[in-house]
């Protein structure tokens, strides 16, 4: 009898992954904005004030990659940092009248680029796609809690 674990299954997710994030940027190239940046941007755009260690956790990145991509974004003019009234040495992250303008033509691309890419695909079949990949994802998370990580190597 198969099992699951037979099914290789990385490779397959890994492609789509790469293909829709080829198409994705190829469409918001206008905008000068990367995935990345647009992914930061869309989340402050939603949860205005953020620090940058909590958008790193929101993101799933390291927050030393994401204050590459905010100080992108604030010279951009996208993003601003302004002062944590509660903790002098945190920045607070917004994002700025230039981002809110962009904000609708990106939610369209993606919204678009979805519509294409499950053509032929059912709400039903979509969903039950969804809920199997949220499993996996929580599974390997677990893996993440549960393995003992490396101890850092002192350099005296």
């Amino acid at each position: 009898m198969p099992k699951t674990e037979d099914i290789s299954f990385g490779y397959l997710l890994n492609d789509v992954t790469l293909l829709f994030r080829k198409h994705f940027d190829r469409r918001a190239v206008k905008f000068g904005l990367t995935r990345a940046q647009w992914r930061a941007t869309k989340m402050l755009y939603h949860r205005e004030g953020l620090r940058q260690t909590e958008l790193a956790e929101f993101l799933e990145m390291e927050p030393i990659a994401v204050g590459r991509v905010i100080d992108r974004l604030q010279a951009a003019g996208f993003v601003e940092r302004r002062p944590d009234p509660k903790d002098r040495r945190a920045w607070r992250l917004y994002t700025t009248a230039q981002a809110s303008g962009v904000i609708d033509d990106m939610e369209r691309i993606a919204r678009q680029l979805r519509r294409e890419c499950t053509m032929g695909v059912s709400y039903e079949e979509l969903s039950q796609a969804m809920e199997v990949m949220t499993r996996i994802k929580e599974n390997l998370q677990a893996l993440d809690a549960s393995e003992p990580q490396p101890e850092a190597v002192r350099q005296d």
